[in-house]
């Protein structure tokens, strides 16, 4: 995980860049991770715009209960359980994932298959 503040006239911007463990990794290690992302993301007064750039090997999908932080334009229909974590972080935050609610083309909604 970094960051880099960038200082503004009128605000400062938080880039934060985060590489999330994969799917099969334990709990424990991902707890950690989203333990160290709150962290660093309180750190900062709430006045600052922050931005998430993220590999969070995540599918995010279309459940209603995160329809307001992820919108409709998911290419999965379910999440699995790093897709239920950063919805719920950016929930908690108060925050969105941005690319899931604009409509694009499915061929563009996604970068690697797994060979699985």
């Amino acid at each position: 995980m970094s960051y880099i503040v960038l200082r503004g006239r009128w605000c400062n911007i938080i880039v934060l860049n985060v590489h999330a463990t994969s799917e099969e990794k334990s709990d424990d290690s991902k707890d950690s991770l989203y333990e160290e992302l709150e962290q660093v993301f309180d750190h900062f007064p709430k006045y600052h715009i922050k931005i998430l750039l993220e590999d969070f090997n995540t599918k995010v999908g279309r459940e209603n209960i995160f329809n307001p932080t992820i919108g409709n334009d998911s290419l999965h229909q379910d999440s699995n359980d790093n897709g239920v974590r950063i919805a719920n972080f950016a929930t908690t935050k108060n925050s969105v994932v941005k690319n899931t609610m604009f409509p694009h083309q499915n061929i563009c909604k996604y970068n690697w298959t797994s060979p699985d």
